[in-house]
């Protein structure tokens, strides 16, 4: 009897085991919010294709703020207990200034087409981050005694989209830092904040990453556009039909197709490829890529990205 008991405590301690360690946690990066950054006059501009765009300045703000850095490092350590790997929003931001130079702009190698990329999107894009944390506090002073009102919101990198969400506010103290104060109020409602946020990743993980991707056509004057055929059947329903066979439960948007546009929304893309390995806008964009340019088709396109969640195949040069 006991030789069958154990039997059985040892299988269902090898499948607890086994999912233990399938689950796969997302990414995350702590940064403060936007509202935070104007409040504090930690704010930028750049011109985007003409046009004048007030952006959050990080760099500035941690180096200038050393109650911001010390509150992003409390909420990462927080996020650590529970398991969550991080990115450094610092390093980050280091690592985009090294390759500054090299990628500035992005350029066709013949007709010289730029894309547009704000400086918050190229920070996505060294990144990578799955979930980004955004955080704004605001201190209240009572007499001696000092509080911190918080808001936590967990945001889809990919997406922009609202996936978690966290408020409140701490008991006042006499003497506490900031960082001690904001970990006192936001410990309450943290695990309910992480549970949040494993659930999105959970979702994506069985129904796919939501991503975008464009295609465009270069005006060459080589004649081939989304109405080209192939025997018989127009390149817009070669790439339709590319979409069905590799989203996950053939789920996307055709929300715009003429002669020189495709527009694909709400495509849903696996997390990891065949190997394992991570799979992002870029990389199925690639493969789309990668088939057009294989015979019958024999398509040139040169591959763009715009941040992590949107990719653009141009038609016509590399």
């Amino acid at each position: 009897m006991k030789s069958f008991f154990y039997s059985i405590f040892c299988v269902f301690f090898f499948i607890g085991s086994t999912a233990l360690a399938q689950v796969k946690k997302p990414t995350i990066m702590v940064i403060p919010a936007d509202a935070w950054c104007s409040n504090n006059n930690y704010m930028t501009s750049y011109m985007n294709q003409g046009i004048k765009k007030d952006v959050p300045d990080y760099k500035a703000a941690l180096q200038n703020d050393i109650d911001l850095l010390n509150v992003i490092t409390k909420i990462g350590e927080l996020m650590a207990e529970r398991g969550f790997p991080l990115k450094d929003l610092s390093s980050t931001i280091r690592d985009l200034e090294q390759s500054a130079a090299e990628n500035e702009m992005l350029t066709s190698s013949t007709s010289g087409a730029l894309l547009a990329e704000t400086p918050y999107e190229k920070l996505l894009n060294r990144a990578k981050a799955d979930i980004l944390i955004e955080l704004v506090w605001k201190i209240n002073t009572t007499g001696p005694k000092r509080s911190v009102t918080y808001t936590l919101r967990g945001i889809d990198a990919y997406t922009n989209k609202q996936v978690a969400a966290a408020t409140g506010t701490g008991e006042p103290s006499l003497s506490a830092e900031t960082p001690v104060l904001l970990e006192e109020a936001v410990l309450n409602n943290m695990d309910n904040f992480a549970s949040q946020l494993q659930a999105h990743f959970d979702d994506l993980m069985v129904n796919g990453r939501e991503v975008t991707v464009e295609v465009q056509v270069f005006d060459n004057g080589l004649g081939t556009n989304l109405e080209s055929e192939f025997d018989g059947e127009m390149l817009t329903d070669i790439i339709d039909e590319w979409m069905y066979n590799n989203t996950m439960e053939h789920r996307y948007n055709l929300s715009d197709a003429t002669e020189n546009h495709m527009l694909l929304e709400q495509v849903r893309i696996p997390l990891y490829n065949e190997k394992g390995r991570p799979m992002d806008t870029r990389n199925f964009a690639n493969d789309l890529r990668r088939f057009l340019r294989k015979a019958p088709y024999n398509v040139e396109c040169k591959l763009l990205t715009k941040g992590l969640g949107k990719a653009i195949l141009v038609i016509g040069e590399k």
